[in-house]
């Protein structure tokens, strides 16, 4: 998607670590979505993927994102410029949902970073961290999304993973991931369909992005083509569960899925897509409709 130029963004919704960061954090089950740790089960605990928590000095980087023109320009402010949009959308959206809208923290990181859920790593991908509401972002993924599972790349790509990740802090503030089951995986399983709604809740966002106004009255974004759409669905198949079985060289085994098949991750960006964030219940279909 391509950002108009003239639309307004404050940079202060997005903050930026340093390389190498390490704070201390504690425990605590976070939701993933990072492709290098797909085969575990939504409710990891990230602690020991850097052997703990770590100690050290945390750097903030100041992101200089005015303009619309600059989301176009870097993926920083890209992601400045799709945190501006997703904030303003469930802002006026939520409210419809009987969901009580707070803005979630937005981290961007190099190689390693503290976080409420304990440490976490580049190889982590991106996740959502229920502790501190915060999405954490080291944007290199997005070079493995292309040259290590053949994304088709893209900026609508790229911001259809933080609208996912978006869409856990909405499940988080409506009670979806206390309430749920996280241990079990399968196809139809609590973590599968927490997944496939957050997939929904990015293709929600997607499909109204192109009317969403900054405080000028600015369109963020301009109309989204579907050669967008297209890459992004190509994001949400790479990550398919069954898709990252075959690329390993293993054999496909639902039983074991906690994200989704590649089928399903489409069909819910595209459920999304058409019918908005009411028709994201993913909780009340039947396992043959997912």
């Amino acid at each position: 998607m391509t950002f108009n130029d003239d639309s307004k963004l404050d940079s202060g919704k997005v903050s930026k670590r340093g390389r190498n960061v390490a704070i201390g954090g504690g425990g605590g089950a976070i939701v993933v979505v990072g492709l290098f740790i797909l085969s575990q089960v939504l409710g990891v605990d990230l602690t020991g993927l850097a052997g703990g928590a770590g100690s050290g000095t945390q750097t903030e980087e100041a992101l200089d994102c005015q303009t619309g023109a600059d989301a176009n320009a870097s993926t920083d402010c890209l992601m400045v410029g799709a945190a501006n949009s997703l904030d303003a959308y469930w802002s006026d959206t939520a409210p419809s949902l009987g969901i009580e809208y707070r803005t979630p923290e937005f981290v961007l990181f190099e190689q390693a970073t503290g976080t409420g859920c304990g440490q976490a790593s580049s190889a982590t991908g991106p996740f959502y961290c229920p502790p501190d509401t915060t999405l954490y972002v080291d944007t290199s993924f997005f070079d493995e999304l292309r040259t290590r599972f053949g994304a088709s790349g893209g900026t609508l790509s790229q911001m259809y993973v933080v609208a996912h990740e978006w869409g856990h802090h909405i499940q988080q503030l409506a009670g979806t991931l206390s309430s749920t089951d996280h241990s079990l995986t399968g196809p139809a399983s609590d973590s599968v369909r927490t997944e496939l709604q957050a997939d929904c809740f990015a293709g929600a966002w997607t499909g109204a992005a192109s009317t969403i106004e900054d405080a000028d009255g600015v369109t963020f974004l301009e109309p989204v083509t579907s050669e967008q759409i297209a890459d992004a669905l190509n994001a949400a198949s790479v990550i398919g569960d069954d898709r990252i079985q075959q690329q390993s060289g293993g054999q496909v085994d639902p039983e074991s899925w906690t994200h989704g098949s590649s089928a399903s991750r489409q069909h819910w960006f595209e459920t999304g897509l058409t019918g908005g964030p009411g028709a994201c219940d993913t909780f009340g279909v039947p396992a043959s409709e997912l």
